[in-house]
């Protein structure tokens, strides 16, 4: 049987790399479905995630670009983490925050 692809209405909690802990922070940052974390794009979400939870880590980051790009978050720690974290940057920039 094939795996569906996850779907605009897919809850947080059916997407790989986000553990119990992610989905509550995500959950609490008005972040219930994939829908909703593609609108946002991974850097706005983990933005809102980190204000809603200072202590998440950038493992949030990762696991939030995964479940969008269908990569391994150890792939997009490795490969993407240089152009994620500029972006992360420019909108703490933008935003007026650091």
């Amino acid at each position: 049987m094939k795996a569906r692809s996850p779907t605009d209405d897919t809850p947080i909690s059916a997407l790989p790399h986000l553990g119990p802990k992610s989905q509550q922070v995500l959950q609490a940052a008005g972040i219930h479905n994939l829908g909703h974390l593609r609108a946002l794009g991974s850097v706005r979400a983990y933005g809102l995630a980190k204000a809603q939870s200072p202590r998440v880590s950038l493992n949030l980051l990762w696991a939030l670009e995964a479940a969008l790009s269908g990569l391994h978050w150890q792939e997009v720690a490795r490969e993407h983490r240089t152009s994620l974290l500029l972006a992360l940057e420019t909108m703490k920039n933008n935003s007026g925050t650091r």
